[in-house]
């Protein structure tokens, strides 16, 4: 009987085992699976990390442990897939594992910039004050990024509704006046012909399955050309040329590049980690190049100030705030006027640009409106000339 009893108490070890052994592999397969579908797709806007951070220094502020913040940040995120990667995070750091290793796992949704901070508060002590820049700096990013959206949203809004008023008119009106053309049987002037040819082209049943399969070409021809190193620097380097829009661009850019480097410096990173965080976050290659191009004078032994004057494309204010800044030894707080500097730059180059659009849009579309009806009234003109 105790023989009985000793094996089926092995037995049912053994089973518990397996089955320990099961989850554990199911476990490490959902994680997995996961991870790389989180690496790969996941993507989470930008105000969704900016409330996650926010939250998670408030948190920790509390008292309560990073694992238990996470495991209560996941039950209120309403992404579901980031409230499983929350989780994961959770249990990684259950586990042992820091933070910083583990928010690498998910390279697609924090950035190195992101990462590289919080390697500095774990290693100083002060993740809670970390957190908080982090949502400041992101903050910050969101609102240069809303602001450049919307000027340039701005445009291409006028644009498609100028379009949209030159097509009703050659599709609805100009097909009319052909008709009475055809009757006065007359020789029409150069632009009457061009409008009555574009009418026919854009009432042709064809016209409506080339445009967009031209399009879409067009499109894939672009961004493919655009993924190429020199197609890339090229494209970059026309859109700083583009008047007004360009020295938005340009501005924006140094805006971000100066806030970041600010948040990285007073967080204890060393001037060539920060520039290369620095490189990653640009969207620019023109001020990419120029960032690279720093770091290997800096690391040469060269100031900052000098490494960025090379570049064409930096203001001279940029660098002689820069110098001013390594003179005085106050080298994160000029940078962070700087980042002030340019920001309220921003806002007014967006500000300058929405009022110009305005009577821009009346202007293009008084302009179409006026050479059609212009075209159209031609023939009318010379009729009478004869009569």
């Amino acid at each position: 009987m105790a023989e009985y009893k000793s094996a089926k108490f092995k037995n049912d070890k053994l089973d518990k085992l397996d089955i320990n052994k099961k989850k554990k592999k199911v476990s490490f397969f959902q994680s997995s699976f996961f991870n790389n579908k989180a690496s790969k797709r996941l993507k989470v806007p930008l105000d969704t990390k900016l409330i996650f951070f926010r939250q998670l220094s408030v948190i920790l502020e509390s008292g309560i442990s990073l694992s238990q913040g996470l495991e209560l940040l996941s039950e209120n995120i309403t992404n579901k897939s980031f409230a499983e990667c929350t989780k994961d995070i959770a249990s990684k750091l259950s586990s042992g594992s820091d933070l910083s290793q583990s928010l690498q796992e998910y390279p697609k949704i924090f950035d190195p910039i992101i990462v590289g901070l919080i390697e500095a508060g774990e290693a100083g002590g002060v993740l809670s004050e970390i957190l908080e820049r982090i949502a400041l700096l992101l903050e910050s990013q969101s609102k240069i990024r809303g602001q450049i959206t919307g000027a340039l949203i701005y445009p291409l809004i006028l644009l498609f509704l100028a379009l949209a008023v030159s097509l009703g008119l050659l599709i609805f009106i100009v097909p009319t006046f052909e008709e009475l053309f055809e009757g006065l049987g007359a020789k029409l002037p150069a632009l009457t012909q061009f409008m009555l040819d574009l009418s026919r082209l854009v009432t042709s049943p064809y016209f409506f399955i080339i445009a967009p399969i031209a399009i879409f070409l067009g499109l894939l021809a672009f961004n493919q050309y655009y993924s190429t190193k020199n197609g890339r620097l090229n494209i970059d380097a026309i859109i700083l040329k583009i008047p007004l829009f360009g020295d938005l661009i340009l501005r924006s850019e140094l805006a971000s590049m100066s806030d970041t480097f600010a948040t990285l410096t007073n967080s204890g990173l060393n001037i060539t980690e920060t520039l290369e965080k620095c490189e990653i976050s640009s969207s620019n290659q023109i001020i990419k190049n120029s960032i690279r191009k720093s770091i290997k004078m800096v690391m040469e032994g060269q100031p900052l100030s000098y490494s960025f004057s090379t570049s064409k494309y930096i203001p001279r204010l940029f660098t002689s705030m820069l110098r001013i800044g390594e003179e005085t030894g106050e080298l994160s707080f000029m940078i962070e006027k700087l980042a002030s500097f340019y920001k309220r730059e921003v806002e007014e180059t967006v500000a300058i640009l929405t009022k110009l659009m305005e009577p821009a849009v009346i202007f293009i579309v008084a302009v179409i409106v006026g050479t059609i009806v212009i075209a159209l009234y031609l023939p009318m003109f010379s009729l009478l000339d004869k009569i």
